[in-house]
């Protein structure tokens, strides 16, 4: 999806640093690692792998010692990344010398240590440096799977034999994992699944051959420029054909599940043992993405049988969690969320397709936290009064009684809650956007502190003086939107004012948490130069206002959030007075870039400086996923991606523009910068243009990139709006 940039590494992943040293914390595949019984944490230290417990942080025991975790014939011991633990907590497996595949470092080495004999030995023997992918135990910990070269293969612990299950594997034929665009925007990654009886091994299959690649253009790490090629499926094109299969752990013929409809025209974004081994349950999506179905799939047979569908008019979201499925009653009954009331809400699905509304009232569930089964409770996050806000609620497992709010009501602001497996203790993160983080452990469900952790944002810089507020359109559209005054505010005089903007479904911008106000593109400190900073959230953001504020973008991207933005600005140019109307500016970067654009070019009365990082300038070069979630299908809706796309509107730009991508970018290719300036030599608007080689999407690579990007913004910024009151 189009993302804003860190979107994903979070201002409230501050859990406990002090606490919990892992670098699995940045990474894909691991937040706090619990003991069995939920009381304690495993963590690497200074002293090896340690258990600590998180209300006595002094009370630590070492499970294995650094010089434990230091191969034969080396002195240093493995940079530890990523671990786990078999089922029984006899082996661990230890992740390390890990390499980047798109957004996290996925591929590495894995290591198995033996906690009873006190052995290290390293998986996948002849295989290439840094191969392998999410090497994990096998339930009765005899055995390990992985994938390597886009194969999947079994290691017996034992005797160190490999068997490949598959053998097909190819850059464009994958085994075990996903093709660019399903990690992209369906958060796919690891590909496979242990049954629970360790006998068979489930996995998707996605044959990509027929996929275009977009080409990179590296023009700079040798003499001659070479293609970079990224196998990229934009708007109109198929999807990869998606199957999945089950082999047995020992080898042989895979049993395709006999998945209805067109294995191109569909999608399967979730797919887990069914709480047996026996059966598979998946989450289907059609190609439009507007219609969910649950399958139960026999995995002996392959036979299929639908259990559950859900329809939308716009879109259906897949399932919130990448790896799991909270099964409940002794596998009878799942929990899901689904929008179909029109709020986001908890229901319990039977197999037979039986529902059961456990949340009720008209709020959205933002995200389920902990299903605690033994204390017939649901741990979620919720604001039903604010939706800048977010906050810890339970609910009764039978879905009596009403939701009621852990979190204590003194508590404004935005919280995180990481809880144990047992519901009885968890690690606590809150801020607002005018103070500094705090992080604690807490009993629950009584939330009584018990422990505390560093601060260590604390004090880093000064806290911007944000301001939340209400503005109501001429549409009838109320928006909620925070600014950041100039200091030594004079009410009576006349400020510029700089809008930070995203507009797209993957992100909302108007929230109440520690980093709200801060610009990290501008050298120095907007308030001291006299710059109103300020964002709005409109129609289409992420924000738990109800599916109709979410969904009614749908084939709208570029229309609806744009005009709510205008007009949002609009309706603050009347609420605050000491605005100057001459001196609006608007920046955002990939589709706040677009967002950005669409501003500049289709209300210039209101915007008369704008600058654009990474957008998408043209709808239909945008991935297929992501795109034709939120606009629809070609050929029947290719006007909807043409209307909203910038490139349709380049005539509109009176104001001053820079535009900003990395020519590296395998997100949103450089090929929309390109297209974006040939339009604006066509309509002969003079504008201003940087592209930075061989950067992502982050424009973070390079030595002095981050510190010359800032210098950029800020300079176009001074020159073309210039602070100070009037």
């Amino acid at each position: 999806m189009i993302k804003v940039i860190l979107k994903k590494l979070s201002v409230l992943s501050f859990l406990f640093l002090s606490l919990l040293s892992l670098p699995a914390l940045a990474q894909f595949g691991q937040d706090t690692y619990w003991s069995a019984d939920g009381s304690k944490v495993m963590q690497i230290t200074s002293e090896g792998m340690v258990e600590t417990d998180p209300v006595n942080p002094s009370n630590t025991h070492v499970l294995i010692p650094r010089e434990k975790l230091t191969p034969a014939g080396s002195t240093t011991p493995l940079n530890v990344s990523l671990f786990s633990f078999s089922d029984d907590r006899k082996k661990v497996i230890i992740f390390t010398n890990t390499k980047k595949v798109w957004r996290y470092n996925t591929r590495g080495d894995f290591w198995v240590y033996d906690l009873q004999n006190q052995t290290l030995r390293q998986l996948g023997n002849g295989k290439p440096s840094s191969s392998l992918m999410f090497a994990k135990f096998s339930p009765d910990g005899k055995k390990a799977a992985y994938v390597s070269g886009h194969n999947i293969y079994v290691e017996d612990l034992v005797s160190g034999a490999i068997k490949a299950l598959t053998t097909d594997g190819s850059l464009k034929f994958i085994n075990g994992t996903f093709d660019w665009v399903y990690e992209e925007e369906l958060d796919c990654r690891d590909g496979f699944r242990w049954s629970p009886d360790s006998k068979s091994i489930a996995y998707w299959q996605l044959d990509a051959t027929k996929t275009k690649n977009y080409l990179m253009l590296n023009t700079t790490d040798s003499l001659y420029p070479y293609t970079v090629p990224v196998e990229y499926p934009v708007v109109g094109e198929d999807p990869s054909l998606c199957r999945v299969g089950v082999v047995s752990a020992n080898g042989g013929p895979t049993k395709w599940m006999n998945v209805p409809g067109d294995a191109v025209q569909h999608y399967i974004p979730r797919m887990e043992w069914a709480a047996n081994s026996t059966e598979l349950i998946i989450q289907q999506l059609n190609r439009r993405q507007n219609e969910s179905k649950i399958i139960l799939c026999n995995a002996l047979t392959g036979t299929t049988k639908a259990i559950y569908t859900e329809t939308d008019k716009a879109w259906v979201d897949a399932k919130a969690e990448a790896i799991g499925w909270t099964w409940t009653t002794s596998g009878k009954s799942f929990i899901w969320l689904s929008e179909k009331d029109g709020w986001k809400h908890i229901y319990s699905i039977s197999r037979d397709g039986k529902e059961k509304l456990i949340t009720k009232g008209d709020f959205d569930v933002i995200s389920l936290n902990l299903v605690d089964e033994k204390n017939g409770l649901i741990y979620f996050m919720a604001s039903p009064a604010n939706a800048t806000q977010s906050y810890l609620y339970k609910v009764k497992l039978n879905g009596s009684g009403a939701a009621t709010r852990v979190t204590p009501a003194e508590q404004s602001g935005t919280h995180s809650y990481d809880i144990s497996p047992n519901g009885k203790l968890a690690f606590h993160d809150y801020s607002n956007a005018v103070s500094f983080p705090v992080s604690e452990v807490v009993s629950l469900p009584d939330h009584k502190v018990i422990g505390k952790g560093e601060q260590r944002l604390n004090g880093t810089r000064a806290l911007p003086k944000v301001e939340f507020f209400k503005v109501t359109t001429e549409d009838g559209i109320q928006m909620d939107g925070w600014m950041v005054k100039p200091n030594n505010f004079d009410p009576s005089k006349k400020y510029p004012i700089v809008y930070t903007v995203y507009g797209e479904p993957a992100s909302q911008t108007v929230t109440d948490r520690y980093g709200v106000g801060y610009n990290r593109l501008y050298n120095g400190s907007m308030a001291d130069d006299g710059y109103i900073y300020a964002s709005l959230d409109g129609r289409g953001s992420p924000a738990p206002k109800g599916r109709e504020w979410r969904k009614s973008i749908y084939r709208n991207i570029g229309i609806i959030n744009i005009r709510d933005q205008a007009m949002g600005a609009k309706a603050m140019f009347k609420q605050f007075n000491f605005i100057d109307t001459s001196r609006v500016a608007v920046w955002g970067w990939s589709g706040g870039g677009s967002s950005t654009l669409n501003l500049l070019f289709q209300y210039p009365e209101i915007y008369k400086t704008g600058i654009s990082v990474a957008a998408v300038d043209n709808q239909l070069n945008y991935d297929n996923i992501y795109q034709e979630r939120y606009m629809g299908l070609l050929p029947e809706d290719r006007e909807y991606f043409v209307k909203g796309s910038p490139l349709s509107h380049v005539q509109g730009l009176k104001g001053n523009l820079l535009l900003i991508h990395g020519t590296g970018d395998d997100n949103v290719h450089y090929n929309n910068a390109e297209q974006m300036i040939n339009q604006l030599i066509k309509y002969n608007k003079p504008f201003q243009m940087i592209a930075y080689p061989n950067r992502t999407h982050s424009i973070s690579e390079g030595e002095g990139t981050s510190k010359h990007l800032a210098t950029v913004f800020t300079k176009f910024l001074k020159d073309n709006c210039p602070p100070g009151a009037k």
